[in-house]
């Protein structure tokens, strides 16, 4: 795979029919693709019952005020445990960050969580994701050829904004698709 055709920093938005309840009205950031690999965050499932305070008590860290209230997203249905901060790319641990597509970031350490609440040094805007979504060799490839995903630009303000009840048509409006036309029945020319 050249990195013209790598989906790194493109949205994922689930094709109604996904045929994996896991995925239904999805939007996945890609965070990495290459010829034996994908891995993207899903920016649109809120975790139930849990807040950015929350997880910041669980692991002994400071739990300053505008943690409170602030959500925890499913980030995929792997390794639902490990946390990932998604950011804007003003801040960085440096070989701890990954930087990729247009102004993003992750991080995965402690650093980064304490920095989601700094206002002063840490990034601009930031979320918290549980677990991710990974695809093995050439397997994204093949959803795409079944026409189970849309890729969309990327748009920092969808990324991060906390409306995520209607992330998933808000993302097919920005490509100009409206939700209510798509059908579940997928066909071929």
């Amino acid at each position: 795979m050249t990195d013209a055709s790598s989906l790194t920093g493109r949205l994922l938005v689930a094709m109604p029919g996904i045929g994996d309840t896991r995925f239904e009205h999805a939007v996945i950031l890609i965070c990495a693709h290459g010829p034996d690999h994908a891995m993207g965050l899903r920016l649109d499932s809120p975790a139930q019952g849990v807040d950015l305070k929350t997880v910041l008590d669980k692991l002994d860290a400071p739990a300053p005020e505008q943690a409170i209230g602030r959500p925890v997203l499913m980030g995929g249905p792997v390794e639902r445990e490990r946390g990932f901060v998604l950011h804007t790319d003003d801040w960085s641990v440096g070989a701890d960050t990954l930087p990729f597509g247009d102004g993003l970031a992750m991080t995965g350490t402690r650093e980064a969580l304490a920095a989601m609440t700094d206002e002063i040094s840490g990034p601009r805007r930031s979320t918290l994701l549980l677990g991710y979504a990974g695809w093995g060799e050439g397997q994204l490839e093949d959803e795409l050829a079944e026409n189970v995903w849309l890729t969309a630009d990327a748009d920092l303000d969808l990324i991060f904004d906390g409306d995520h009840e209607s992330k998933w048509a808000r993302a097919l409006a920005q490509m100009g698709v409206d939700a209510g036309r798509l059908s579940s029945q997928g066909g071929r020319a």
